[in-house]
């Protein structure tokens, strides 16, 4: 069992920047991969980003590249997602999530999910 907590979100002004974290305790969390996701009023989760066990491999939604960095700290059991360059559509609730196997970018699989944390974006 991985028990997840979400933390870091908020209002900012658009063009701003958060840094969401996750927070994993339970099993070994270095064994598996994370995701963040992101779902919004009338709208379906979507993947934002994904990071490898190890940190090497990241994915991020086209959406979010080059504004939104994911990484880990498997000493610490912590994931971020540093959002900069805030707009107004990405306003919405984020979901940390953890696996340990299969595709990473689809939210299907996911063993793990935390309880969420809005982030809203005022223009």
């Amino acid at each position: 069992q991985v028990q997840l907590v979400e933390s870091g979100g908020g209002l900012v002004q658009a063009g701003g920047s958060l840094r969401l974290s996750c927070a994993a305790s339970g099993r070994t969390f270095s064994g598996y991969a994370m995701g963040w996701f992101r779902q919004a009023p009338g709208k379906e989760r979507e993947f934002v980003a994904g990071i490898s066990w190890s940190g090497g491999i990241t994915y991020y939604a086209d959406s979010v590249k080059g504004r939104f960095t994911i990484s880990r700290d498997n000493v610490k059991n912590t994931v971020y997602l540093q959002m900069n360059t805030l707009k107004a559509e990405d306003t919405a609730v984020y979901y940390c999530a953890a696996r340990r196997v299969g595709t990473i970018t689809t939210q299907y699989g996911y063993d793990y999910w935390g309880q969420g944390t809005q982030v809203t974006v005022s223009s």
